[in-house]
């Protein structure tokens, strides 16, 4: 056989394989879904928007899966009825690109944050997701003090209510323009404010794409890290094959630094069976 005929037959063979397991991974159910629960699994629901927030809770009930992230109050008494806790809060915040590194939104953030801090921790919640806001032509070092000025005024209050702020990293891929874009300037930050109730929220798929070596710093930073979110790389999908990432070494990595917070998944499904994904995605990382 010609080396050209067999690189052909042989990749055509290949291809049928590869796509008849993919193929099994999206249509087997997992008949035996059963936790370790060593990792405190959540999910963001923005990802399963297809679904009624309250049928996503029902399912989640199902799973026994006892968190979900980024809702608002309005949602809280709903997740109170369904004994579901919010690992991440939001709605305090202005926007992705309009946020603590630019003085002028100050004001409004501040008085958003106080509103909201005392109704996370009256709702038996701890964490509250924030942003740095784009840069704007803005220098990096400028943006972070001015981060430092107005994150200030409202931390103290954080302590006092057992609420962390939480600045989430984004790749300039997705968000570009985005000032809180690496972890060292995330770990900067933290080390101005000096606080326990100021961490980062370490989002696994933007960090990859934006500066790789994951378990390195996950390993170097962790004490800087308050939370975790998941998915593929490319694409933001599924955590499987598909995929660059070997997320059950980095729920390792996460586990031996004795982090006891919460991983969320927050990936976009494309299974057919989302629920399937959602399923295959917490078995992987649970370790």
């Amino acid at each position: 056989m010609k080396r050209r005929n067999f690189m052909a037959t042989t990749a055509a063979g290949t291809a049928g394989i590869l796509s008849s397991s993919v193929m099994a991974q999206n249509t087997e159910p997992h008949m035996d879904f059963k936790l370790k629960n060593n990792i405190n699994h959540s999910v963001c629901q923005w990802c399963f928007s297809h679904m009624p927030l309250e049928d996503f809770l029902k399912v989640l009930n199902e799973l026994g899966i006892k968190a979900i992230d980024l809702i608002g109050p309005k949602d809280w008494p709903l997740l109170k009825k369904y004994d579901i806790h919010c690992s991440m809060c939001n709605g305090a915040e202005i926007s992705l690109t309009e946020g603590w590194n630019d003085p002028q939104y100050h004001e409004q953030l501040i008085k958003n944050y106080k509103d909201i801090i005392p109704q996370v921790a009256e709702a038996g919640y701890t964490n509250l997701i924030c942003f740095s806001g784009n840069r704007r032509g803005m220098n990096d070092y400028v943006g972070l003090q001015h981060c430092v000025d107005g994150l200030s005024q409202i931390i103290p209050l954080a302590e006092k209510h057992g609420v962390v702020i939480q600045m989430e990293l984004f790749n300039q891929v997705n968000h570009p323009d985005y000032m809180c874009d690496n972890s060292l300037w995330g770990v900067e930050l933290c080390k101005h404010l000096g606080s326990d109730h100021f961490k980062l929220l370490y989002d696994i798929y933007h960090m990859q794409i934006q500066e790789g070596d994951i378990i390195r710093s996950i390993q170097n930073y962790h004490a800087y890290f308050g939370h975790y979110h998941t998915a593929g790389v490319p694409g933001r999908h599924e955590i499987d094959e598909t995929q660059e990432l070997y997320y059950p070494a980095i729920m390792k990595a996460i586990l031996d630094t004795g982090f006891e917070g919460y991983v969320a998944q927050e990936f976009i499904p494309t299974w057919e069976d989302k629920v399937e994904a959602l399923k295959d995605a917490f078995l992987r990382c649970d370790v």
